[in-house]
């Protein structure tokens, strides 16, 4: 009974403008910054590197910013998320791709592929 009422809950938060993607895709993701009373949005790129799934779902993105690797996890359901947009696909063999935490330069290369994948974003 109580799982039911749950899953009516997360149902109601669930947000159906995401693009599909998964590990290894390259996402531009327009986060809203608030500074004091005014918000804007800022964009970061960069390359997921792994997709968690069920009622809490998040992705980690991974990027190289002056020769620094940042990663961010965003959870699916956050009000920062703006807008998410899938700049280009590559083709990955694991879910995870936590050994490009310890690759430079051309050896973080992923291969890239064409994959219709339909863009969807909140306006």
């Amino acid at each position: 009974m109580t799982n039911l009422i749950i899953e009516k809950l997360l149902a109601k938060t669930q947000r159906t403008d995401l693009p599909k993607f998964g590990a290894g895709d390259t996402i531009r993701v327009q986060v809203k910054i608030k500074e004091g009373d005014k918000e804007r949005l800022q964009a970061f790129e960069g390359v997921v590197i792994s997709r968690n799934r069920g009622p809490q779902a998040s992705f980690t993105v991974r990027k190289m910013s002056f020769g620094q690797g940042v990663e961010r996890i965003f959870p699916e359901s956050s009000r920062v998320l703006d807008k998410v947009e899938l700049v280009r696909s590559s083709k990955v063999r694991r879910a995870k791709l936590y050994y490009l935490r310890g690759l430079r330069g051309k050896a973080a290369r992923l291969k890239d592929v064409d994959r219709e994948h339909p863009s969807a974003a909140t306006t």
